[in-house]
């Protein structure tokens, strides 16, 4: 296989190696650090029930499993401002003693990328700990008289409406795609995460929505059984040439540029697609990380890089994973950096394009 997937994998076997070469001295940080007795608070900037939320929480008990000392990790959820709130108040308050730990999402990182005026953190002061790529997937009310993915273009010319964290949250990408597909689609903001836009999906006050694979397979997977749900597309997965394909973990559903293929009858190009691959690339493939605060010393970011890995080899992990994250690798080290870089860096032109955009159409000025 060719997938950023199996990509992850076969990279990730080889930093087996990294994790005891993470940085310098990790063997002797995890002799040396002890945790014992303490509770380690993992702020989560989104509300309980989403991706972000289902993914901590799945990790932290595994984590403090592994941690020398076996403390006790919390997941700690400060939703608002489209996780600007918890990721700044992880920024300004967090000691670098190793006792908190923040996670982020494309949700965090895109109103970095934007120049949001409510960011007050700063992404390169923060020390990652862990990467973990993800996917999601798209999915429509029946009542909009579809069956299976093969009916997307009834969708064409219909009211849809949609729970939106904000224009520069991870919505964006479903922002984006909604428009690349010619969809006629209402976006509710103020949604204080994807958990609560799939509960209003489930009233009956929106009609497509999309989750995160953790999310998806954990809450959605019964509403497809159950009739009230159909699985549309995936946003897909990139391979080593930097192409979008099918995402492995649903390998029936097609990916988000055969959808548009199947909506439109071309293959998408120009720069509204330029900019669409740009933040699905910054959401997706680094989709959820979890950083250690500025200035922490690197014993203790080794200590937690090593917990990570050793983590993966339990037994309940290797049980479970499949279940909760789908088919996705968690990385440390070099493959993890490599990820973060990914996830924080946009170009010029496509950042222009879409705060043009975003100014346009739906009103958000964003600061420069």
């Amino acid at each position: 296989m060719t997938d950023f997937t199996t990509f992850t994998r076969r990279r990730a076997l080889g930093l087996a190696l990294a994790a005891a070469m993470l940085p310098a001295g990790a063997g002797a940080a995890w002799a040396e650090t002890d945790f014992s007795g303490k509770t380690i608070e993992w702020i989560i900037p989104f509300s309980a029930g989403g991706g972000s939320d289902t993914w901590a929480r799945f990790n932290a008990p595994l984590l403090g499993k592994y941690l020398p000392g076996n403390p006790t990790v919390v997941v700690v959820n400060e939703p608002g401002g489209g996780s600007t709130k918890g990721a700044n108040l992880f920024a300004a308050r967090a000691k670098p003693d190793g006792l908190t730990l923040l996670g982020t999402s494309g949700s965090t990182q895109f109103p970095y990328l934007l120049g949001d005026p409510r960011v007050k953190y700063e992404y390169k002061d923060w020390k990652v700990a862990m990467a973990s790529p993800t996917g999601g997937v798209v999915y429509g009310a029946p009542g909009l008289g579809i069956a299976a993915p093969a009916d997307i273009a009834k969708l064409k010319d219909q009211k849809l409406t949609y729970a939106s964290q904000g224009a520069t949250s991870l919505d964006l990408v479903p922002l984006l795609g909604f428009r690349l597909l010619g969809l006629e689609v209402q976006h509710v903001f103020g949604f204080k995460g994807r958990g609560d836009g799939r509960l209003a999906f489930e009233r009956g006050e929106t009609n497509i929505d999309y989750q995160t694979s953790s999310a998806f397979i954990t809450n959605v997977t019964p509403l497809v059984e159950a009739g009230q749900a159909v699985p549309l597309f995936s946003w897909g997965v990139l391979d080593e040439a930097g192409n979008i394909v099918r995402d492995p973990n649903f390998p029936d559903l097609p990916s988000f540029p055969e959808a548009y293929e199947m909506m439109t009858g071309q293959k998408p190009s120009g720069a509204d697609y330029d900019a669409y691959v740009a933040f699905f690339t910054a959401g997706f493939p680094a989709q959820k990380m979890a950083f250690l605060p500025k200035d922490t010393p690197d014993d203790i970011v080794a200590t937690y890089q090593a917990a990570f890995e050793a983590m993966k080899s339990d037994a309940d992990y290797q049980a479970n994973k499949e279940a909760v994250l789908g088919n996705y690798e968690q990385v440390t080290g070099a493959l993890a950096q490599a990820l973060f870089e990914k996830g924080t860096t946009i170009s010029p032109e496509n950042r222009k394009n879409v705060v043009d955009m975003l100014a346009a159409d739906y009103g958000v000025r964003l600061g420069e």
